[in-house]
């Protein structure tokens, strides 16, 4: 368990240079608009800077997938939530984004959360804490096809009203909503990925894998993501949307995972108190964090986001 901590750790550390990397170099591109994907991608690509962010956010899934071998999914969701607590330091002393009174609550609350969930981890499964290694294929489609679906829909409907004019600034919440829906999905395929290639050579495995529906939902929401939370990125601050989005993943995973992996909760009362009040406080977050940005609209040209100030 306690390895499983330090690899959790390593990748929150590694996801969240990451995203400050990106965020830092989308300010210097163009506006992107994920209905032009290829336009998109090419202004991705063109910038060094940015690319160096997304090499780092690739090592931090690759820990991820270590981390989903060593850990229940609910606890390894309980311990990625202290990777919003180093992203708003980071943007802090990077970016220039000031948390609010709201925001700062916030991160106090997460780390309650992952405090009570590292303190329900026990020693195996005598407390509860077996790791799942699959999941039955209809059972987990017929919960990561219409969250994917929500989240997509939800994504757009929150792009069209941002180009109205003279709407107050979202803080970038409902993006970070949507965003959550679709990152909680992949984490459920990297789960069944990263138990695909548990114990078997990958000769073996990687055949099985190809066969079922874990590597293409990854590669799915791995293309979505990319196009809609760069996009997201550019517009608000990474300080609302990287803490938004990580809590409806974890939420979504640790509710959806727990039962098509057929993982147990801890069976010892306090443990299990420590994980479900620990996934109660990840809620709490979000309903802590402000809907809007601080300052005021400003009028904008057609087609141009609404940037958020980092003030």
């Amino acid at each position: 368990m306690i390895l499983g901590v330090a690899v959790a750790l390593l990748a929150n550390a590694l996801y969240s240079a990451g995203f400050v990397l990106e965020k830092r170099a989308l300010a210097a591109l163009p506006a992107l608009d994920p209905r032009r994907p290829l336009h998109l991608l090419r202004t991705l690509a063109s910038s060094p800077a940015w690319l160096l962010g997304f090499t780092v956010l690739g090592l931090g899934f690759a820990a991820q997938l270590k981390v989903y071998q060593l850990l229940p999914i609910a606890a390894a969701q309980g311990v990625f939530l202290s990777g919003t607590v180093l992203l708003i330091a980071l943007s802090a002393a990077a970016l220039g984004e000031r948390p609010g009174r709201r925001e700062l609550l916030a991160t106090g609350v997460i780390l309650l959360a992952l405090l009570a969930v590292i303190g329900s981890l026990g020693d195996g499964e005598a407390d509860g804490n077996r790791v799942g290694v699959a999941a039955p294929v209809l059972p987990l489609l017929a919960v990561c096809l219409p969250c994917l679906t929500l989240g997509l829909l939800l994504f757009l409907a929150s792009l069209r009203r941002a180009g109205r004019r003279h709407r107050r600034r979202s803080s970038g919440v409902p993006y970070g909503v949507a965003l959550g829906l679709l990152y909680g999905v992949s984490s459920l395929a990297i789960k069944g990925t990263s138990a695909a290639l548990t114990d078997q050579p990958l000769t073996t495995a990687v055949p099985e894998l190809l066969r079922g529906p874990h590597p293409w939902l990854l590669i799915a929401t791995g293309a979505a993501g990319l196009a809609l939370s760069q996009t997201a990125l550019q517009r608000c601050r990474a300080s609302v949307i990287v803490p938004v989005t990580t809590t409806v993943s974890s939420i979504f995973t640790v509710i959806a995972g727990t039962v098509v992996f057929d993982e147990d909760l801890p069976t010892e009362p306090l443990r299990l108190a420590l994980r479900l009040g620990g996934t109660a406080l990840a809620i709490l977050v979000l309903l802590a964090l402000p809907r809007h940005d601080r300052t005021s609209p400003t009028p904008t040209r057609r087609g141009e986001p609404h940037h958020a100030s980092t003030h």
